[in-house]
């Protein structure tokens, strides 16, 4: 689907990957519904855009969720598709140090708000002439990561999930794509609540590996552009794609290696 002229709601659009998606797709010509949790870094993402508009909206919300598709045809017209990068991460705990509160709270937003998003703008989609979902999933998603064992379980979710949708909507005019980037440079441990030790000997070398929010924009507005079925960002997504369709057991003991000094702390 091609963007000039089209109106597209992006979530998480506060910060990080959700911004940079929203500010790409105006540079393309797309009217954008930004939308997320926080007021204050939504309000500065959208500025003073004649062609942003603001939605301060909690995803885990089912009923704020499901007003949303008519919000947004009252200001813009119309909704051609939406970008659904809102998501969380756990702390970088084991399964069995996990408490229940924070296992429902990453449910609730990456799986419940996948869920409410798509059952709520989908009618919507297919009464346009063309249309587009796309959920941001995650490399944890098709890959275990020792530490995320439940953030990776939502997003593998959501993979499915969006698998799911692009079948079903095979023959329509509503195209499906689903995410997964590697390492992407945002605050998401901030929005999560997450803290993670950092090693000032290898937090430099860190920064320069892993792909900033404005690439993962690109290649993901590309992909809408394109009507891909599913879109890798950065490197080690590309990388471990590969390796884990080889061998999903070593590729799963590379990472945990990865993670040891991680968990152990």
């Amino acid at each position: 689907m091609k963007l000039a002229g089209k109106v597209l709601v992006v979530t998480g659009a506060g910060s990080g990957i959700g911004q940079a998606v929203a500010r790409a797709a105006v540079q393309r010509g797309a009217k954008v519904a930004a939308v997320d949790l926080n007021p204050d870094t939504l309000a500065a993402t959208a500025g003073e855009s004649a062609v942003m508009s603001a939605h301060p909206l909690n995803v885990t919300d089912r009923e704020a969720v499901e007003a949303l598709p008519a919000q947004v045809r009252e200001r813009w017209g119309a909704v051609d598709g939406y970008v659904h990068c809102a998501g969380i991460i756990q702390p970088f705990v084991r399964l069995k140090d996990l408490d229940y509160a924070t296992i429902d709270r990453v449910f609730a937003v990456n799986w419940s708000g996948t869920l409410y998003l798509a059952k709520a703008f989908l009618p919507t989609l297919l009464d346009r002439p063309e249309g587009h979902i796309v959920n941001v999933a995650s490399m944890g998603g098709f890959l275990p990561v020792p530490g995320q064992t439940i953030y990776g379980a939502s997003k593998a979710a959501v993979k499915l999930l969006t698998e799911g949708l692009h079948a079903e909507c095979a023959g329509t005019n509503v195209h499906v794509t689903v995410v997964f980037p590697g390492g992407v440079a945002t605050n998401i441990t901030t929005n999560s609540g997450v803290a993670i030790p950092i090693d000032p000997a290898t937090a430099s070398k860190q920064a320069t590996t892993v792909t900033t929010p404005e690439r993962a924009a690109q290649d993901i507005l590309d992909g809408v552009e394109a009507n891909a079925y599913r879109v890798l960002v950065g490197k080690d997504a590309k990388l471990m794609d590969k390796l884990y369709r080889l061998s999903p057991r070593r590729s799963a003991a590379l990472i945990a290696g990865k993670m040891q000094d991680l968990l152990s702390h």
